[in-house]
């Protein structure tokens, strides 16, 4: 059953109509469980009081199938103002980003000026901007665009899938640019040409690469809420002594707050991974198929609207 309603979910998460829909019609039908706000103004209140809690953020401007030049520029002004904000508000704050919401999908040129420019405005203020990794069919043009970067700026840091066949390659590959990256398990609907379709093998390769990219002393960010997969990184710390400076945990906005609560209490980095804005419904749809038990909360939501 669950895995039925995991595919449903991913299948709605791609459905461009649904997103526009869902984008015209408002921030509603429990979108607040799993984002900050429509605007950088409304998350920062809540960035606030994490950051006075001990917690770290990286912040997500939602946005999904653009496909035109002026939405592209939009959505870098508005990368352009989160930044402004932390700086202006104090916030211990990083920013996260889709390639495809500043240009990806329209040209290769475009999307390198527009992350250049971002790249800048961050550095003045040295914030780390993280590109996230989507879709199989975009992961090889992330990782080409994510090392050209590297070359040219330190802030900037990438997510590897460990559902993904290729991950293992993909970090040593990246090893000699010395990366920033985010681990985490995948949260896309992908051929078993390309990843691996088994839970269980997915969180066997999760625990290699975590293990892999520890070892070869890059700073690593691992983002889940699996307490079995936290617990791992807990055996690795203290058997191969790796210092806590070099990781952190991640976790989404919303869920688990009570773990991460635990991590706080005993001394470990937590970053919350806080998204906002008004195009929310892929997102809020793969943290779905992610945990169908958060069904209960968007239909809380829902009812809260009646």
């Amino acid at each position: 059953m669950d895995q039925l309603l995991r595919n449903f979910f991913l299948f709605l998460s791609n459905n461009r109509t649904l997103t526009k829909l869902a984008k015209s019609y408002g921030f509603k039908f429990g979108a607040g469980r799993f984002v900050a706000g429509e605007t950088i103004e409304q998350a920062s209140t809540k960035i606030k009081q994490m950051n006075e809690d001990g917690f770290a953020v990286t912040v997500d401007h939602l946005g999904e199938f653009i496909d035109n030049e002026a939405e592209a520029k939009a959505a870098v002004e508005e990368c352009i103002h989160a930044i402004n904000v932390f700086a202006e508000e104090g916030l211990d704050a990083e920013l996260s980003l889709k390639l495809t919401s500043i240009g990806l999908d329209i040209s290769q040129e475009l999307v390198m000026n527009n992350m250049r420019f971002i790249l800048n405005a961050a550095k003045k203020l040295g914030l780390i901007v993280t590109i996230d990794m989507e879709d199989f069919s975009r992961a090889e043009q992330t990782l080409q665009i994510f090392k050209e970067l590297r070359s040219e700026y330190k802030n900037v840091g990438t997510v590897l899938q460990a559902y993904l066949y290729r991950v293992e390659a993909d970090i040593e590959d990246l090893n000699a640019y010395d990366p920033y990256l985010r681990l985490v398990k995948g949260a896309y609907k992908e051929s078993e040409q390309v990843a691996f379709p088994n839970k269980q093998d997915v969180d066997e390769n999760y625990r290699r690469i975590i293990k892999q990219n520890l070892l070869q002393g890059n700073y690593t960010a691992i983002a889940t809420h699996d307490e079995a997969i936290i617990d791992f990184v807990k055996k690795c710390e203290k058997e191969f002594r790796i210092p806590r400076e070099q990781f952190e945990f991640q976790m989404l906005y919303g869920i688990r707050i009570d773990l991460q609560n635990e991590l706080i209490a005993a001394g470990y980095k937590v970053r919350v991974y806080v998204p906002y804005g008004k195009d929310w419904f892929g997102y809020n749809m793969r943290r779905l198929a992610e945990r169908p038990a958060n069904v209960m909360f968007v239909l809380r939501g829902i009812i809260k609207q009646k």
